[in-house]
């Protein structure tokens, strides 16, 4: 493939998540990625020895089937389209990189919790972001509502717009295609739970891996953009600095602290999974209150980073790639 191809297929794909977002019902690849993990999780799981060591190389074997299927899928289908006029590549690639993003679609479902918020019940406001988000939502009061959209935002502005970014301007669609299976499977087995504490390790692990660099450079991209999107860039920075490891997963928090101190709010904190009150620390500091309207400041600012991320692994190769020699 040509770098050339994928680079310009990027491009016009996140044009395409800026217009389009995704449309509900639309065929998915990420939800094909799910069905598939979900049947081999249920063939691993027959075969594979119910013992520790068992389950560890059945969850090994779940990684590298998904992994093998999802990238040869994507680079089969590319392989048949050399044989086509060169426009046909591209199309496929632009449809791929546009599905592979997350940008709109973060923004639409939480925009829906700020709407909820502004016009709706408080019963409405926790149902809206219920579902985005892993915690129980039925005891939040507003603040708590908004405080888990801003949350939903700026984790996800990581392996939900910057990573993917990353990868598919490295090896275009196969290997966007790739971490976005990862990342599936890491959503859906890599838990610390009975079931998936030796099953998902190796999905959790390397999720870990893969978003190591992406994380933290979503982070600094962030505080970056947080300037020119209207927000305290310093503070971003300082912020960054000291809570970006103020998470169990080593990658979680760097966007939440760089979005928490351009705001001037504090996010984190105690937060209640399936019954149990799990004591997270908190992240940034309650400059003042959280407020609805922060949904929306989170989005912009996940929006700058996004532009930003485009313009250096996206737009500065294609430019040298079509300059004059």
């Amino acid at each position: 493939m040509r770098p050339l191809i994928w680079l310009s297929a990027l491009l016009a794909g996140f044009c395409l998540d800026l217009l389009l977002g995704d449309p509900p019902g639309a065929p998915h690849p990420v939800r094909a990625v799910g069905a598939l993990i979900a049947g081999l999780e249920k063939l691993l799981r027959r075969i594979v020895p119910k013992s520790p060591g068992g389950e560890l190389a059945g969850g090994v074997l779940l990684v590298v089937l998904t992994l093998g299927v999802s990238g040869g899928a994507v680079l089969g289908l590319l392989w048949l389209c050399r044989w086509l006029p060169v426009w046909v590549s591209f199309a496929v690639q632009t449809l791929l990189s546009y599905q592979l993003l997350a940008a709109r679609s973060l923004r639409d479902e939480s925009v829906k919790v700020y709407r909820a918020l502004k016009t709706g019940t408080l019963e409405e406001s926790r149902r809206a972001v219920s579902m985005i988000v892993g915690r129980d939502t039925d005891g939040l009061d507003e603040a708590g509502v908004a405080r888990a959209a801003v949350e939903t935002v700026a984790e996800n502005a990581s392996d939900g717009v910057v990573a993917p970014l990353i990868f598919l301007a490295l090896g275009g669609a196969p290997l966007g295609m790739i971490y976005k299976a990862a990342n599936t499977l890491d959503s859906m087995v890599g838990y610390r739970n009975e079931r998936y504490l030796y099953f998902g390790r190796a999905a959790a692990r390397l999720d870990d891996v893969l978003n190591w660099i992406p994380a933290r450079l979503a982070g600094v991209l962030m505080c970056l953009a947080a300037r020119p999107a209207g927000f305290d860039g310093r503070n971003a920075l300082r912020v960054f600095r000291r809570d970006r490891r103020k998470h169990k997963s080593p990658n979680s928090a760097h966007t939440e602290a760089a979005c928490a101190g351009a705001l001037h709010i504090q996010l984190a904190g105690p937060a209640q999974y399936f019954g149990k009150i799990l004591e997270k620390p908190f992240i940034g500091d309650p400059d003042r209150p959280l407020e609805a309207a922060d949904i929306l400041r989170a989005n912009r600012l996940m929006y700058a980073a996004a532009f930003l991320t485009l313009a250096l692994v996206c737009g500065a190769p294609l430019l040298a790639l079509l300059a004059p020699r």
